[in-house]
């Protein structure tokens, strides 16, 4: 099965501290190793195999204006762009929109500058290998740390173990963007806690911080909460779990993809 595929890329543009300290005009243009962040991702994405059509959402009409990789790449054919919305999560739902609701759908983000063809296919063959609605990716915390000992990364803490997201999310049926529908609701509702925790449960949010929930379990909760089939890919590589939010993540990826380039340049022909 072949995937549209959407990638966030809007931001706070030169407010963005990692704009600031690269000196671009929106942090989707910061540059890995001469080339854009969102460039990467595209790549990515387009080597993979799985993907047929990529629709951009951000950075807003003037950066786009102003990039000539960015106008390049819309003006190839190669994706389709929209305006950004106020959010992350209205700007997925307009994304989505824009796609036949038959297709499914790969979302990530134009920060997830590590993203390799090798994790697009192992996150959506786990994906349809599992079926349902919808899938979410995630590294174990463990690999993630023992990788990058220095990398500060939110983690989800389950009784079964730590995870980290990886900002990829497969969205199998027409049912599964009613997820984005409910995303919203915790958005608007983020500064009201207790209709956020109703979305779970009292039970399930008193065993989560008890540590007595297994990841399985609070799937389960949520699907059974939702009337959506959701589920979990593990993700292998501790890259997937690292994008660019911060200038210390920035100077982390850089030094990643330079190591990488030294280790290609340094193997036997």
């Amino acid at each position: 099965m072949r995937f549209a595929a959407v990638v966030l890329a809007a931001d706070r543009g030169r407010n963005d501290p990692v704009a600031a300290a690269a000196g671009v005009a929106a942090k989707c243009l910061t540059p890995i190793a001469g080339t854009p962040m969102v460039m990467r991702v595209v790549r990515a994405l387009r080597q993979s195999g799985r993907i047929d059509d990529i629709l951009l959402c951000g950075p807003d009409a003037r950066t786009v204006e102003g990039s000539p990789d960015l106008q390049g790449l819309i003006e190839s054919g190669n994706v389709r762009w929209i305006e950004p919305r106020a959010t992350p999560c209205t700007s997925a739902a307009a994304a989505l929109a824009a796609i036949p609701s038959g297709t499914p759908v790969l979302v990530t983000t134009g920060d997830h500058a590590l993203l390799e063809p090798e994790m697009v296919r192992h996150f959506l063959e786990g994906a349809l290998s599992r079926g349902g609605d919808l899938s979410v990716a995630l590294a174990p915390h463990e690999l993630v740390q023992r990788t990058y000992p220095r990398t500060q990364r939110t983690v989800l803490k389950f009784s079964d173990g730590r995870f980290c997201g990886c900002n990829l999310f497969a969205f199998l049926t027409p049912h599964g963007r009613e997820m984005v529908k409910i995303w919203k609701q915790v958005e608007d509702d983020r500064k009201k806690p207790i209709r956020v925790i109703g979305l779970v449960g009292w039970g399930a949010v008193a065993r989560y911080a008890l540590g007595m929930l297994s990841l399985a379990q609070g799937v389960r909760k949520i699907s059974r909460q939702t009337g959506i089939d959701a589920g979990v890919v593990t993700m292998p590589f501790a890259e997937a779990a690292i994008d660019v939010d911060s200038v210390a993540d920035l100077d982390l990826v850089r030094a990643i993809v330079a190591r990488s380039a030294e280790t290609a340049r340094a193997a036997p022909a």
